[in-house]
């Protein structure tokens, strides 16, 4: 065989794609893996299917359509007083996690630093890594994780490139708040420091609260690379649709780099999405649906042995289980999918250095038939 030197040597099979096929071999509950287990509008699949009977099944523009762009421009400005170019500004991707990539990829060179946040999902430090970029870590404690910003002005120095944010957050479902703003911005002022901010969860935030977008904030805006994705917002992942704001001179960077990924994206789903944006309840009844769905499952789970930990934001609800074993979160997640027959996500895997706190996530963007099958099993653990 012809060898092969890894550019990630410590990277195997990631523990979202673990958990979901021991579910599938044990019959679980699948509460690991962020996806909804209920369909996805029919007024969406049907504009959907009209766009390929209409013909538009060849290539979309490399930035994806002008007319998916400007809803785009026009939710953003609605909801966060934001201006954005459509032609110069957004560009539409194959999913976050694509924009992500293209994100780092274009920005980040060899020995710039890249600080972030764990628990952390799975694909931004490998990113860095990959352009030879240096990623410094801050490992937040349950169960509030706040970031401590005294921290990170510790950690940042001339080779400081870029900061990670994601709000609302995965695993954990914490949200920034106004002075998690107020640090940043003291601390980016007068600093060439990027931000890539991962909204993905944008329009799941509890409670009354508002998502503190990057793009509210002017001198935030104009050095970040905002994230955002259809597929989280409208229940239909495997779409893989998304899309990245940034100023046009970032923007312009961010292209150079996606035309050679992807090109261009899904044609039909991007004029459905153009056409389904034009009503804004499609995404401004997200908070309450969600709720529902947060507030049944905590019920739930407070008659377990699991202590609930916060949950603000995004479609998890993370648990401790000191009360019930001292075992590895890992082993006791595999168990749990084994002999209780429910499959969550142990969250020292969203640690690079694997620090287990006893946590487990749970998913709860589920059928609340699916949550209740769910809870009756965990009461007998």
């Amino acid at each position: 065989m012809i060898p092969v030197i890894s550019k990630l040597p410590q990277t195997g099979t990631n523990i979202f794609t673990t958990m979901s096929a021991l579910a599938a071999e044990h019959d679980a509950i699948n509460l690991s893996q962020g996806f909804p287990d209920y369909f996805c509008s029919p007024e969406l699949i049907e504009l959907v299917n009209s766009a390929m009977m209409a013909g538009h099944n060849q290539y979309a523009p490399m930035a994806g359509l002008p007319a998916l762009r400007e809803q785009i421009a026009i939710k953003t400005e609605m909801l966060y007083g934001a201006v954005y170019n459509p032609d110069t500004e957004i560009t539409v991707t194959a999913g976050a996690t694509q924009a992500v990539f293209t994100a780092i990829s274009a920005v980040i060179h060899p020995n710039d630093e890249v600080i972030m946040f764990e628990p952390a999902y799975d694909c931004y430090a490998p990113a860095v890594k990959l352009m030879g970029g240096v990623v410094k870590s801050l490992e937040l404690e349950p169960p509030d994780y706040r970031i401590p910003w005294d921290m990170v002005k510790r950690l940042i120095t001339n080779k400081t490139r870029m900061i990670i944010l994601n709000s609302p957050h995965n695993p954990t479902a914490t949200i920034l708040s106004k002075q998690d703003i107020d640090e940043l911005t003291a601390l980016v002022k007068n600093q060439d420091i990027l931000i890539l901010s991962d909204e993905v969860y944008e329009h799941l935030v509890f409670d009354g609260q508002e998502h503190l977008s990057m793009a509210r904030y002017p001198e935030l805006r104009d050095r970040s690379l905002i994230i955002a994705s259809f597929g989280k917002t409208f229940h239909a992942t495997g779409w893989k649709m998304g899309y990245c704001l940034a100023p046009a001179n970032l923007m312009q960077e961010f292209r150079k780099i996606h035309q050679f990924l992807v090109f261009s994206v899904n044609t039909p789903m991007q004029h459905a999405l153009a056409e389904y944006l034009k009503n804004e309840d499609h995404y401004l009844t997200l908070p309450g649906f969600f709720q529902q769905k947060r507030d049944h499952f905590r019920q739930g789970l407070e008659q377990t042995r699991f202590k609930l930990l916060p949950c603000a934001g995004a479609y998890f609800q993370s648990v401790t289980y000191d009360a019930i074993t001292d075992e590895k979160d890992v082993d006791f997640a595999v168990r749990l999918t084994k002999e209780i027959g429910v499959a969550a996500i142990p969250v020292s895997a969203f640690y690079r250095k694997g620090l287990d706190r006893h946590v487990l996530r749970f998913c709860f963007a589920k059928k609340q038939e699916t949550l209740d099958i769910a809870v009756d099993r965990l009461l007998k653990v």
